[in-house]
């Protein structure tokens, strides 16, 4: 199973990682706020998640990690 991990407090919240996620897992957090003000990015199931690691390649601030 692959681990996902996003640093919470870089990611600006611009979605791209939303729109690559070919599993739909990914959405942005509506209840979290970092301290940047912006709503980052989160996995809701990581059981479905296939470690393809799209959404770390979209990534324009490199806060998301991968690992298999």
């Amino acid at each position: 199973m692959a681990k996902t991990t996003f640093d919470t407090e870089r990611c600006k919240g611009c979605g791209l990682c939303v729109t690559a996620c070919p599993k739909q897992i990914i959405t942005l957090a509506k209840e979290k706020i970092n301290q940047k003000g912006y709503h980052p990015a989160e996995i809701t199931d990581m059981e479905k998640c296939i470690g393809c690691a799209f959404c770390a390649t979209m990534c324009p601030d490199t806060v998301i990690t991968v690992e298999k």
